[in-house]
């Protein structure tokens, strides 16, 4: 919801671009050149820059096992402007588009470069939550196992793209989602029936303000 990625299956299982607006790869397979799209920009107001994906590649790659295979076949990287960096490989790897995309943990997020710099092993601070996805996190009204709260990031610019999965234009209809830890079943059930939460998922459930767009 905060952090977006460069890539994204869609519901085919296939590779698409999602910060990336082009890229291509070199006839000898050892160069690859990523071109971020236009608009990126974090809610912190500064622009999505080559040294940020960069940073965050690595710091992902340190403590997942693709990124960690992938980082063996990569000989360096090279910002070539503010939108554009090169990835340099010892050797071929056909898996960097699928490594780039995986959706599951750990996921490749890009952050702030002065965020993706902190240690691999330490937690990122919660006020470095600073993403440029749909949604804002807000640091002030988070309650650590009680309540998480996300706000329209109305700087936001989805693709063009209809959603697929989770490629494609990332379309926000509401205004405020609200994670709210209810262990308890049956207070979530009682809480559902009230028309407190709109769903549940596990022990979170999830309240909804929508937007009159």
């Amino acid at each position: 919801m905060v952090w977006d990625t460069l890539f994204a299956f869609d519901e085919k299982f296939e590779v698409k671009p999602q910060m990336v607006d082009t890229w291509s790869v070199s006839d000898d397979k050892l160069t690859w050149t990523f071109i971020l799209r236009d608009g990126l920009e974090w809610t912190d107001g500064k622009p999505v820059m080559s040294e940020d994906c960069i940073a965050s590649i690595k710091r992902w790659a340190a403590k997942d096992s693709m990124g960690q295979k992938m980082m063996g076949s990569i000989a360096g990287f090279e910002a070539a402007d503010a939108k554009t960096f090169k990835m340099k490989m010892k050797e071929p790897y056909g898996l960097v588009l699928a490594s780039l995309g995986k959706p599951s943990s750990n996921v490749p997020f890009m952050m702030p470069k002065k965020t993706a710099e902190t240690d691999p092993g330490t937690q990122i601070k919660v006020e470095d939550v600073i993403g440029s996805g749909p949604f804002i996190f807000k640091t002030d009204e988070w309650k650590p196992g009680e309540k998480i709260v996300f706000l329209k990031n109305t700087k936001y610019k989805p693709r063009a793209e209809p959603p697929s999965g989770l490629a494609g234009g990332k379309v926000v209809k509401v205004d405020r989602v609200e994670w709210l830890a209810i262990p308890d079943v049956q207070t979530q059930v009682a809480a559902i029936q009230n028309g407190e939460i709109d769903t549940i998922r596990y022990a979170v459930a999830v309240q909804i303000s929508r937007t009159n767009a």
